[in-house]
This record gives C-alpha cells, sequence and structure tokens, in this order.
C-alpha cells in the first residue's frame, strides 16, 4: 500500500512545468531608451535559456507575456527577480508539503510524545490535512509564526533578490546582525555540503531544484484535489480518502 501512494504520486506529477523565469545577469543600468531596451534583451535571454534547459521540449514559454512585464512601478529586472524568488521558494515549500503528505500518509511520526503532557503525535487521526486539523493550536501557531519569522528574515537581511540579489538565496543566519544570539546552523546547507560544489555544478542543480519543485506543485494539489472532489485526479481515485474540512481554513 505505502509504494502505491509513492507510485502513483509519481506518476501523477509527469506533468509539463511551467516558464522559468531567470535573474537579469547584467549589471548595466538603463539610462535612456536604447539602455532599457538591452537591458530587458539580456533579461529576456536569460528566461530563454534557463527555460530551454529546464524543459527542452516546451521550452519558452510564456503565453501571458509575464517576462516582459513590471509589476508595482519596478523595472523589468526586478520584476524577473520577484517572480524567480517566489518561483522557486513555493517549489521549495511544495516539495517539503509532498514528501511530508507521503511520510504522513504512511502513518511515519517522530518518536517522542508532542507536547510536555505525553500527548502523542496524532498520527492515528486520518489524512494529513486531518492530523493538522487534529494539532492543538498552540501547535499550529508555533509552526505559522515560525514560518513567518523566516518570512520576514529573508527578506530583511541580506542583498534583496528585487535590488540585484540572488533569487532563491536565503540568507545565513550566521552572516546577519539581525538575530541578537548565535546560531549555530544556518537553514541552507547547515552542514557546508555545498561550499565545494562549481558554478556549474550550483547552476545544474537549481534547473533540477526548479523543476522538481513544479512537480511537487502539481503533487500536492492533486492530493488534495482529490480528497476534497473524488475523481478529480483519476490516478489518485481510492488511493487517497475523502476529506471533509477545509484546507485553507488552518484553524477550522
Amino acid at each position: 500500500k505505502n509504494m502505491k501512494i509513492i507510485c502513483t504520486a509519481l506518476v501523477t506529477l509527469l506533468a509539463s512545468p511551467a516558464q522559468a523565469f531567470a535573474p537579469q545577469s547584467s549589471s548595466i543600468k538603463p539610462s535612456s531608451t536604447r539602455g532599457s531596451h538591452v537591458v530587458l534583451e539580456a533579461a529576456k535571454d536569460d528566461l530563454i535559456e534557463i527555460a530551454e534547459k529546464s524543459n527542452p521540449v516546451l521550452k519558452y514559454y510564456d503565453p501571458l507575456q509575464l517576462g516582459s512585464t513590471t509589476i508595482w512601478g519596478e523595472t523589468n529586472s526586478a520584476t524577473i527577480g520577484f517572480l524567480r524568488h517566489s518561483e522557486i521558494k513555493h517549489g521549495r515549500i511544495a516539495m517539503a508539503a509532498f514528501v511530508g503528505y507521503i511520510v504522513q500518509a504512511n502513518g511515519i511520526h517522530f518518536p517522542w510524545q508532542m507536547s510536555f503532557d505525553g500527548t502523542p503525535f496524532p498520527a492515528n487521526a486520518g489524512s494529513p490535512p486531518e492530523q493538522w486539523d487534529a494539532l492543538p493550536d498552540a501547535a499550529k501557531w508555533q509552526i505559522i509564526l515560525f514560518i513567518g519569522f523566516l518570512e520576514w528574515f529573508s527578506e530583511a537581511a541580506g542583498k534583496h533578490y528585487m535590488r540585484g540579489g540572488k533569487p532563491g538565496a536565503f540568507p545565513n543566519f550566521s552572516d546577519s546582525d539581525l538575530i541578537p544570539h548565535p546560531v549555530p546552523l544556518n537553514l541552507y546547507d547547515p552542514f557546508g555540503f555545498s561550499k565545494g560544489k562549481t558554478e556549474a555544478q550550483k547552476a545544474n542543480g537549481l534547473i533540477k531544484e526548479l523543476n522538481n519543485g513544479r512537480l511537487a506543485m502539481i503533487g500536492i494539489m492533486g492530493f488534495l484535489a482529490e480528497q476534497k472532489v473524488e475523481g478529480a485526479v483519476p490516478l489518485l481515485k481510492g488511493v487517497v480518502p475523502h476529506y471533509d474540512g477545509e484546507v485553507m481554513a488552518p484553524f477550522m
């Protein structure tokens, strides 16, 4: 049964990803209409390159013209930085959610008690959404506030991705003065496994991360859609149970 869930989920993920956004590689600042055109074209070239690497079949596909637009009065370069960062971040969240769903669906949990009063993890409450519903509000607030802290720190520390920073890069706790005490491990690569990688290896890893994140977004939404509307994802029919709750209302 466990392998059936995993295998079916992997088959469900075999779908074509959307376009990839890439940060502007040029440091030239436009000083005229011609200069703006040069910068825009350089950014567009980056988009096409990363799109072709991430999906050689679909290649660059941008029907909504997001790669050429601007938002909030920002430049096209800043807009691309925002969109790239958003895609990478949500892809990472989806990967964690997808793997977490499979783990929870198979009844796997930490070996210790959930709270000091001896309350166990709600592994027997049902499907992953039902396990979330069974958590006490205090536990939910701890998770949500911790995520909020990570979001605040990623926006406040380091060079911002809309101001020339690298989209998807999470600042190191050890390099920031925003935290008043030492933090022994960073969120990204806490044990330094990536320090020896070349730029080519990092670029290749980014393409893999983009594709895995896109597939994971499809996967976790497929799980939840099938749980709410039976038959919405035919390959998952009978694999995941129906859910009567509301996944978008965390405190119901």
